[in-house]
């Protein structure tokens, strides 16, 4: 009798946790879905056989927790992350102390391979402690785990997204389309792509170790970034440039409130390019070929035109 494969995802219930998720179960693959909210992940269960996904509680602040969630585990992927903390400390917490707890336990528990997804621009020595702490878990998962395999996407496209969405709405709502930093360059890469590159880095030993940054087929200025949404959605908006210590003064306000729509921090990474280094091994080197922003967006952009697509969608 042959034994299933487990592997634990943390933060499989997210963006790009279900899509890895899906593609586990697909393979016939128990997968254990760990979390501070294992109820937020019982939308999963469908995707699966009968006990086949399995919500866990297991915060990676919560040693023991953990150490449940990858024992007898054959592989470990860690996908959690914040965009922004809701106190401080947060990144610390999550990226840095979190990636190698994760590491290290998975190690004492003989997990044969991880895959850590990080972000291009990782980087103890940057400014933003969000790209600093970052880098810094990936050195301290290195440390703990020399074998895991570390991807780093950049800013990462689907249905689900914040990013696209999030424009959309402002397309949708506001007179005017505002830019920041608009010059800054970006690769955006489709969250299905990422998800295709965690299953390789899993069942390709060739990857072990090995850093990958994942972008997409094209790079993009932030403002023609804006300038295709408002195309997309079918809305003329003026483009109107903020300067950077208006926007500085408005984030600080905004950290305050719920959510925090935006924060100084995220100010700092929108100032750098988040574009894949020029040689450093990508999606390309894993077997697989970018998907274009232009073949999956507009679909999920139609929300943004006016009736909610509708009209957009009588017509095609």
């Amino acid at each position: 009798m042959t034994t299933r494969k487990i592997v634990t995802v943390f933060g499989g219930a997210g963006f790009i946790g279900r899509y890895v998720v899906k593609r586990l179960a697909r393979r016939g693959i128990i997968v254990r879905v760990a979390s501070r909210d294992p109820e937020a992940a019982l939308f999963l269960k469908p995707m699966g056989a009968v006990g086949q996904i399995v919500p866990l509680y297991a915060p990676l602040g919560d040693e023991k927790a953990v150490a449940r969630a990858v024992e007898g585990a054959d592989m470990v992927v860690n996908l959690v992350g914040l965009l922004a903390e809701r106190r401080p400390g947060d990144f610390t917490r999550v990226h840095a102390e979190g990636a190698e707890r994760v590491g290290k336990l998975a190690a004492a528990a003989g997990v044969r391979g991880l895959v850590h997804v990080s972000a291009i621009g990782a980087d103890p020595a940057s400014p933003s402690r969000y790209a600093a702490t970052k880098g810094e878990g990936e050195a301290r998962l290195r440390a703990a785990f020399p074998t895991a395999t570390i991807l780093r996407p950049s800013v990462v496209f689907g249905p689900e997204d914040d990013f696209f969405n999030r424009f959309g709405r402002i397309a949708q709502l506001s007179p005017i389309m505002p830019v920041i930093a608009g010059e800054t360059r970006m690769q955006p890469v489709y969250v299905g792509d990422v998800a295709d590159a965690i299953m390789v880095a899993l069942e390709n030993p060739a990857s072990s170790g090995g850093i990958y940054e994942l972008g997409g087929p094209r790079v993009w200025r932030f403002r023609d970034i804006l300038a295709y949404i408002l195309h997309a959605t079918g809305r003329r908006r003026p483009m109107i440039t903020i300067p950077m210590g208006l926007v500085t003064l408005g984030a600080a306000f905004a950290e305050h409130l719920p959510g925090k729509p935006l924060t100084r921090d995220q100010l700092l990474l929108l100032a750098h390019d988040n574009i894949v280094t020029p040689g450093a091994p990508d999606l390309a080197a894993l077997g697989i070929a970018p998907t274009p922003v232009e073949l999956v967006v507009p679909e999920y952009l139609r929300l943004y035109r006016r009736g909610g697509g509708t009209a957009a969608m009588a017509r095609a």
